[in-house]
């Protein structure tokens, strides 16, 4: 038995009053269709999958083709009976095919294995999926043979239904599962004497039924995972699922989260057990972090790999980076992209960091930016210390090697390099190198002028 799965993803989604296409809408850190192909991948291989695009399609194609799923390109959108005409030529040589929604991200491999297995057990030409939501309106209704059959007689849509069609609880969700044999057989035969004068796939269930094939229907355990969106506060709610169902998993699997309603945290996330979060923290994209951390309120964190035993303290940004174990950051500090923070390393208040490499237990804990820079285990680095990486035109590097002091207060002009062991003196401006052990003082000399203040000063000006 061959199977592929085809994902609707064409339509503009014009009740979202957007210019971006419905299914690139966002939850839980990333696109509607992308939820929906990464849960169809674990049913079917990449190749035997089939995103049927439309509307601004190659924005589309873009933001799922590194997964190595198929595309088919429906020019004209005429309706969801219309795209599977369009994806004909690259389904006909299989057996089986599931369609899914791309704008109905929740819904669960768990589901799509059963209504497959369901499909084939019942040796059905049409399966579909429904749900018994607690307001139906709006979806088009399953109406069965009977209430104990699994067989279907026909999808009405909303503007179709009859007063007492209408009372029917059961909606059709938009996944089915078809031979394609007489799916195929039969999908010229779709009408457009609809309200919209378009191609509608629900219109297969009838067609079916009435050449004498089997159409069946099974119910979903879970009603919200068939739900899509079609405004964008239903799109919210629908992020606000998933990310409750994310911090859900993670607190079963150990990890504390105070507060879990003020905290975002997208769907790749992964966090160790014995981790803290505290309040409105934000964890993005593909962040990892492990056990026994601390992610202190309000910090930022996105696509960070961030080792055991870690502190993050109030207000941080954190970007891109990966941040040793027991490394302590912050508060208030800004971790930006390629930056590596070695184990037991400090960044303090307000510290930038950009393309640096920070050494084990190495510190900078005030006030100062590093960028592009690699900073040797041990070091130490002052207060509003700046590394001038930019002269203008292009990006230098600074090389501070083990063990070495830089003083407060110092400017490093790359490139450059500075020894182990060395010491800085604070306050100074170092435009060349410093060799291991050495002290290096870059900055005007001290002068005293006795009684300057007394005979000259403008305390003096103010007497006479």
């Amino acid at each position: 038995m061959s199977l592929a799965i085809a994902i609707m993803a064409a339509g503009k989604g014009t009740r979202l009053k957007s210019k971006r296409p419905k299914v690139l809408h966002e939850i839980g850190g990333k696109p509607l269709l992308a939820h929906v192909v990464a849960t169809a991948a674990k049913i079917v291989p990449a190749d035997d999958i089939f995103v049927i695009v439309g509307h601004e399609a190659e924005r589309v194609k873009a933001a799922v083709s590194a997964t190595g799923v198929q595309f088919v390109l429906q020019a004209e959108q005429r309706g969801t009976g219309h795209a599977i005409q369009c994806a004909r030529e690259s389904l006909k040589d299989y057996d089986t095919l599931l369609v899914l929604s791309g704008d109905a991200p929740l819904i669960k491999p768990e589901t799509i294995a059963r209504i497959r297995d369901f499909h084939l057990e019942q040796q059905a030409a049409m399966t579909i999926l429904t749900a018994v939501p607690a307001n139906p309106f709006g979806y088009g209704r399953v109406l069965r043979r009977d209430a104990a059959s699994p067989e279907v007689t026909a999808i009405v849509e909303q503007k179709a239904l009859t007063l007492e069609q209408a009372t029917a609880p059961e909606i059709n969700s938009g996944i089915y599962a078809f031979a394609t044999g007489p799916l195929f057989s039969n999908i010229d035969r779709i009408s457009t004497a609809n309200a919209h004068g378009e191609l509608y796939l629900t219109d297969m269930a009838a067609l079916l039924v009435a050449t004498g094939e089997r159409v069946v229907a099974i119910q979903s355990e879970y009603p919200t995972e068939v739900l899509g969106a079609n405004t964008i506060a239903e799109m919210m709610e629908l992020d606000a699922a998933l990310r409750a169902a994310t911090a859900q998993k993670l607190m079963t699997r150990g990890v504390t989260i105070f507060r879990p309603e003020t905290v975002t945290i997208d769907a790749e996330v992964s966090v160790g057990p014995d981790t803290i979060i505290e309040p409105f923290v934000q964890l993005l994209g593909q962040t990892k972090i492990g056990e026994d951390c601390r992610i202190r309120s309000y910090s930022v964190i996105e696509n960070t790999v961030i080792a055991d035993r870690v502190l993050v303290r109030q207000g941080c940004m954190i970007t891109d980076s990966t941040i040793g174990s027991d490394a302590m950051i912050g508060p208030y500090a800004h971790i930006r992209p390629d930056s590596e923070i070695g184990e037991s390393a400090h960044v303090g208040n307000f510290v930038e960091t950009k393309k640096v490499k920070m050494g084990k237990g190495a510190k900078a804990n005030h006030l100062t930016y590093l960028g592009d820079a690699e900073i040797g285990a041990g070091t130490n680095i002052g207060a509003g210390t700046i590394t001038c990486n930019y002269d203008g035109v292009d990006k230098h590097r600074t090389l501070i090697g083990e063990n070495a002091f830089v003083g407060s207060d110092s400017t490093l002009v790359a490139p450059i390099s500075i020894g182990d062991r060395a010491f800085i003196g604070a306050g100074s401006c170092i435009t060349e190198n410093v060799p291991a052990d050495a002290l290096a003082i870059g900055r005007g000399r001290q002068v005293n002028k006795p009684d300057w203040a007394k005979n000259q000063g403008p305390l003096c000006k103010q007497k006479k």
